[in-house]
């Protein structure tokens, strides 16, 4: 698809997630105030304190911007990127990033500098470039979508930040801690693309990341430019084969294990097997764990997220022609 040029004097609508800071005082506000009154862009901004209202705000920032024919920003980390992008998502008006998260993989996937300066002066002068949306069961994530063990995860993440702060070296920590407790096996009849088959699995993994697929090991990443996600599911393991298994993911080798099962897939539907009827089942969206109802269907969007990014370097766009 052709990049959409954006008008210099698009009015940016943003919004800025002050959870997503990482000191008592921020400077984030202030410092994007003034970036953009010495641009002389008209702007307003959308601030969310209380996490239960980013959705909301999100709505009203979208609407804004559809009113006004402006831009729609999110400063904050992947999961504010996913709740302001589900907003967006079929609006029509492009999108733009500045990232204060912890990983920030879908910022920098896209070639977005977690540097204030940098990432403001792309969002002044970048085009808009179509990005993949994936969807589960209407619900849309831009970096993974997964059940079973990695929800758990997440959630023991969090709980660790908000007693030790965030830090990579305090996720790491959460993880371990995880993954050397008792955890329970998914048993999932899964449909789609690659016929029909019944699996036992602690975890369910759909990537739509390339940058994390590949820091994983995963050789699949690539197919992503083909308009596809990546599947990922585990052996039935014991918990230190579990973390040992994390460690060679640490180390980019998690594709080569045999424990390790990888598939490129346009949709697949998933239906949870135990206990009576259908299940209700946790599920994590770039990072937020919600409860759906299976079965499950994960599929890539029809219509593509507009993003504000760098244009490809040369040699990377020649490396995508025919």
């Amino acid at each position: 698809m052709t990049p959409m040029p954006i008008a210099p004097n698009a009015p940016l609508s943003i919004v800025i997630n002050s959870k997503s800071g990482k000191q008592p005082t921020d400077p984030f506000r202030p410092a994007l105030t003034q970036l953009l009154g010495e641009a002389g862009r008209a702007f307003s901004l959308h601030e969310v304190k209380d996490p239960s209202r980013l959705a909301a705000v999100a709505t009203e920032a979208v609407a804004e911007a559809c009113e006004r024919g402006g831009v729609v920003v999110v400063a904050g980390g992947d999961g504010s990127i996913n709740t302001v992008a589900q907003a967006t998502l079929g609006s029509g008006r492009p999108m733009a990033v500045l990232p204060r998260g912890t990983f920030n993989y879908f910022s920098r996937t896209h070639g977005i500098s977690s540097d204030l300066n940098e990432a403001v002066q792309v969002m002044l002068g970048a085009r808009a470039h179509p990005v993949q949306a994936g969807l589960v069961n209407g619900r849309l994530f831009l970096v993974n979508a997964s059940l079973g063990l990695y929800p758990q995860l997440l959630e023991d993440r969090e709980a660790y930040k908000k007693q030790f702060g965030r830090s990579r070296l305090v996720a790491l920590v959460a993880a371990v801690s995880t993954l050397l407790r008792g955890h329970h096996r998914l048993r999932l009849r899964i449909e789609g693309d690659q016929a029909e088959r019944d699996l036992e699995t602690p975890t369910l993994f759909v990537g739509n990341n390339q940058l994390q697929l590949e820091q994983i090991g995963i050789d699949e990443a690539t197919r992503l430019e083909e308009g596809r996600l990546v599947g990922i599911v585990l052996k039935p393991l014991s918990s230190t084969a579990l973390v040992k298994l994390g460690l060679r993911g640490a180390f980019g080798q998690l594709g080569a294990a045999d424990e390790v099962s990888s598939f490129a897939f346009r949709r697949i539907s998933v239906t949870p097997r135990q206990g009576f009827g259908v299940r209700r089942v946790k599920v994590a969206t770039d990072g937020e764990v919600v409860w759906m109802k299976g079965p499950l269907e994960f599929k890539v969007a029809r219509e593509p997220l507009w993003l504000l990014r760098p244009d490809p370097a040369p040699d990377a766009l020649k490396a995508t022609l025919p």
